[in-house]
């Protein structure tokens, strides 16, 4: 169902970092995410734990109540535990100013121990369930970008509607987000939101001439549902909107020499897994 609510939204969605994972740039936030509206982006991440950005998309929100219904509203709650996810939730819908989201999920997920947690007697899985089950959630889901194995034991073993992992060429080159969790969530049938489009340095991508588009196209290659991406200025929310709705198929000679720049760098630029 969820995948099937996703397509509504087009391929690419605002994500919440960028100038939105900042403190008293309120003026700067709004631009962004009047720009996103303005190209025709219906999908907003966000996390408790982003600085303002529940703050400033609240701030847009309570002043156009009738948008709120046009938009799906994404937020997360890195809490392992039932009571502070309960809480978590009551402030995320308190900051964004509605009364449910989307899609709730359950923050980044990196060891075995944060599986036992949140899936045990008194874990975030149940203040989850109990959400979903309320009408203060639409959908559940759970992120990662740590360990593609414990991800994937997640989305397998959980009651969860959607996943959402890295998708960028350094993923290409190491394997298993996008080898292993990938098919898994395909097999469930539960939705894929890519992140960490732009997994790379500026050094990079100045060196080898490699666009923030086509690094996009690289992505959205891939079986997922949508991208989400973190912008500072509306011109980067413009640029993200127009590649989303004006999708050019990426080609064969176009992924392979992107595996073969980021393949020397992979490692190091693997950073988001503790891999360095």
């Amino acid at each position: 169902m969820l995948p099937t609510i996703l397509e509504k939204c087009g391929k690419v969605g605002l994500g919440g970092e960028g100038v939105l994972r900042t403190y008293s740039q309120a003026v700067e936030a709004r631009e962004v995410i009047k720009a996103a509206i303005n190209c025709g982006i219906t999908y907003f991440d966000s996390a408790r734990v982003y600085a303002d950005s529940e703050v400033y998309y609240g701030s847009v929100w309570r002043k156009s109540p009738k948008m709120r219904s046009g938009i799906f509203q994404a937020s997360k709650s890195a809490s392992r535990d039932r009571k502070g996810a309960l809480s978590d939730l009551e402030e995320t819908l308190a900051r964004l100013g509605t009364d449910y989201l989307n899609l709730w999920q359950i923050h980044d997920v990196r060891t075995s121990y944060d599986l036992r947690t949140i899936s045990g007697p008194g874990g975030a899985l149940e203040a989850f369930e109990e959400a979903r089950a309320s009408g203060k959630v639409r959908f559940i889901g759970v992120t990662g970008h740590h360990d593609p194995d414990i991800l994937t034991r997640a989305l397998t073993d959980w009651p969860v509607d959607a996943v959402m992992i890295p998708v960028n060429p350094v993923e290409g080159v190491l394997g298993g987000f996008l080898t292993s969790t990938l098919p898994a969530a395909r097999k469930k049938g539960i939705a894929v939101i890519g992140m960490k489009v732009l997994g790379a340095s500026h050094y990079i991508l100045l060196k080898f001439g490699i666009t923030p588009e086509l690094l996009l196209r690289y992505a959205l290659s891939h079986d997922i549902n949508i991208t989400i991406v973190g912008c500072s200025t509306a011109e980067e929310v413009k640029t993200l909107a127009d590649t989303g709705r004006n999708l050019k198929p990426l080609s064969g000679k176009e992924r392979s020499h992107l595996i073969q720049v980021f393949k020397p760098y992979a490692r190091r630029l693997a950073y988001y897994r503790g891999v360095i």
